[in-house]
């Protein structure tokens, strides 16, 4: 085992020697700060040595960090993969399994059932594929490494006062590399924000209580702005000439401009009547497909930064409540 440290050690120095940010200071040493700042901020020390006792950095994580995507997907491919029909098949088998404890939380929060279990489908595939790291370990990895250091410490920080609060054992907060835990891959500063004791059970549990997953899904979305009387968007036909930059600079107007512009539904029908503020989302460029999205459509992308993501997540939810979402 110490020689597998050794060598452990050994690697993540390599790959850490080219990067002008990388931590100097002795990983033993940069510890020993962190407990007493931790401590200052009111972690116990029990919750500490259960925590933080044995660490090492982990190379793996320094080099998914590090690693640059080989290729890039269009659009088409990111539907494909993200979207694929046995992943509609499953969440709807998903949403009718859990019908009766997603209604209630979809009439408390405001966020339908649909838009829950597509989120929870495209972070996890349904609670599926959670992770399969230390988070305290990982985040301790990036906190250290100094390349994105403040960030990652703090989620450190926010990791330690959930394991002190009790919503998880140390051994059993695991997650992705980059420290997204759970079946809705929060952050440690998302759980600490959004999570919800929806079970009554005194924890936020997002790893396996089912209430307390769906419920904080759609309490993170209704936090940020969700409208229950909207939807997200629709797929549109624009019309020839249709002036590119509208989309690329992200113009907002009313339904009703569009719709004098000769903007239309997929299906060719007009727009409707009702005139939210609206913008045209062109993912895959002036000559790819074309959506008209709404405010809901901003309330997803504060959950994921990702324009793919977040139609993805709509067109998802769109087919998990059979609608067709051309009309």
């Amino acid at each position: 085992m110490l020689m597998a440290g050794l060598v452990a050690a050994a690697m993540l120095g390599g790959m850490m020697a080219g990067s002008a940010q990388a931590n100097d200071q002795p990983f033993a040493a940069w510890l020993q700060e962190l407990r007493a700042e931790a401590v200052q901020k009111g972690i116990k020390q029990s919750t500490l040595d259960a925590a933080l006792t044995g660490i090492k950095p982990i190379p793996r994580v320094i080099e998914l960090d590090r690693k640059q995507p080989e290729f890039t997907l269009t659009f088409q491919q990111y539907i494909d993969r993200v979207v694929p029909q046995s992943r509609i098949d499953r969440g709807r088998a998903m949403m009718a399994e859990h019908k009766a404890l997603l209604e209630p939380i979809s009439e408390r929060y405001g966020v339908p059932a649909r838009v829950i279990v597509a989120l929870w489908g495209i972070e996890t595939d349904f609670g599926r594929v959670t992770g399969n790291f230390p988070v305290v370990e990982a985040l301790a990895t990036l906190a250290y490494d100094g390349r994105r250091s403040a960030f990652f410490r703090k989620e450190l920080m926010d990791a330690l006062t959930i394991l002190d609060e009790g919503h998880i054992a140390p051994k059993a907060m695991i997650g992705s590399w980059a420290g997204a835990m759970g079946q809705n891959q929060f952050m440690p500063s998302s759980f600490r924000a959004y999570a919800v004791d929806y079970s009554g059970d005194g924890r936020r549990d997002i790893w396996t209580t089912q209430p307390d997953i769906f419920a904080s899904i759609a309490n993170y979305l209704s936090r940020v702005g969700w409208k229950s009387d909207q939807t997200w968007g629709r797929p549109v036909r624009l019309p020839n000439g249709f002036d590119a930059t509208l989309a690329a600079q992200k113009t907002v107007k009313p339904i009703s401009e569009w719709q004098a512009m000769g903007v239309r539904r997929a299906n060719g029908g007009d727009l409707p009547t009702r005139d939210l503020p609206a913008m045209i989302v062109q993912p895959g460029g002036a000559e790819g497909p074309a959506f008209m999205v709404y405010d809901n459509f901003e309330a997803i992308l504060k959950w994921n930064r990702s324009t793919y993501f977040a139609l993805a997540a709509g067109r998802l939810s769109d087919a998990l409540g059979n609608i067709d979402s051309a009309e």
